[in-house]
């Protein structure tokens, strides 16, 4: 929702679109409050680094999915 106000509204985001950041940042911050999504994320990054270390092939980022 932030994105399309943002996308729709232009310069004018900035006060249009509070609403739409605040329910970011409190979606965002359930997220980096959440042990087990942190410890997800590590994993999975230090998966990535161990292969990276082993083969020194960067891996291409994955986007989003907007389940996360």
């Amino acid at each position: 929702a932030f994105t399309k106000c943002c996308q729709e509204t232009g310069l004018l985001m900035v006060v249009k679109c509070r609403q739409e950041n605040a329910a970011l940042k409190d979606c965002l911050v359930g997220y980096y409050s959440d042990p087990s999504f942190y410890e997800e994320c590590k994993t999975e990054y230090l998966k990535q680094r161990e292969e990276y270390r082993a083969t020194g092939i960067k891996k291409k980022r994955q986007k989003l999915t907007s389940n996360v």
